[in-house]
């Protein structure tokens, strides 16, 4: 019992990113069925992002909690820009397009995104700093916590409601989901759906960004290529939960760290990764909409 809970733990951890990542998927794909395949290039962006506020406050406040928001603010606001640069100069200009014009052009993108972070950041491992007060770890009845743990899955559960209140309680949020039922209509009672779209970009890649800080602070290390898995595992997430779906996407992403972390302890951890294509494949042979999605004509 003691192993389970313990991989519960894990598994919620991984999974609260999960979660952040397939709402990105999930939004832009509601709003303009586009699976966005450089949002993981995005997040990783947002790793950098990070890294680049941490570096220029020094190794002198590894004690201060604040330097983690810092990072993230940091990590949020470049994913933003990036995601929103994409979505302006890549799939702006072929929104009309045929969907395999679309799928090419996130293909590139995410390609591109790679190269570009990889010459200028260069294609070795780069630290994190390790802050003292991350490192703190709960022990009961020998089930371990780290605080590290309990402000990624607190942290996403404060982003995942805030983010459905927004959707479901604003005006904004109500322009958004008009635009997604019907784009022509929603021009017409006066939504600039043009802004709705950025809007939803920059929302989205901003809570990839987030995820990338936490992510960076979790393991230690990023690269150029850590975008990849983790981008195919969160949009596996966002199928799990119902593509298109916000609460499928939030409960997708959870479940499938669970799914993972308790394959990897009881099956094998060999297969760890392999675990989110299995999960892929089963859901498009048995419910190809998704927990949450709805079938459509």
């Amino acid at each position: 019992m003691r192993i389970f809970i313990q991989q519960i733990i894990n598994g919620l951890t991984t999974g609260s990113v999960y979660a952040l990542i397939a709402l990105g998927y999930t939004m832009v794909y509601g709003i303009i069925e586009l699976i966005n395949f450089a949002h993981g290039e995005i997040y990783m962006i947002g790793a950098y992002g990070g890294l680049i506020v941490l570096t220029l406050i020094g190794t002198s406040h590894t004690s201060n909690i604040g330097i983690v928001f810092l990072a993230m603010g940091g990590g949020m606001l470049l994913s933003m820009a990036y995601g929103f640069t994409v979505e302006k100069f890549a799939y702006k200009p072929i929104r009309n397009s045929s969907r395999l014009s679309l799928l090419i052009t996130a293909l590139g993108a995410s390609i591109f995104l790679q190269n570009f972070v990889m010459i200028g950041q260069g294609a070795s491992d780069k630290n994190y700093i390790s802050l003292n007060v991350l490192n703190a770890t709960f022990t009961l009845y020998g089930i371990a916590i780290t605080l590290n743990q309990i402000l990624i899955f607190a942290v996403a559960l404060v982003i995942m409601l805030s983010l459905d209140l927004f959707v479901n309680k604003t005006m904004t949020g109500w322009a958004m989901k008009a635009t997604s039922q019907d784009p022509i209509t929603a021009q017409l009672v006066g939504i600039n759906v043009d802004t709705i779209v950025s809007l939803t970009f920059i929302i989205g890649s901003g809570l990839a960004g987030i995820a990338g800080v936490l992510v960076g602070f979790y393991y230690g290390i990023v690269n150029f290529s850590i975008g990849y898995l983790v981008g195919i595992k969160a949009f596996t997430a966002a199928v799990l939960g119902g593509i298109g779906d916000l609460r499928g996407a939030m409960v997708g992403g959870l479940l499938l760290g669970l799914l993972e972390s308790l394959g990897a302890a009881y099956l094998s951890s060999d297969y760890k990764d392999a675990f989110a294509f299995i999960i892929l494949i089963a859901i498009l042979l048995i419910k190809p909409s998704g927990l949450f999605g709805k079938r459509q004509a």
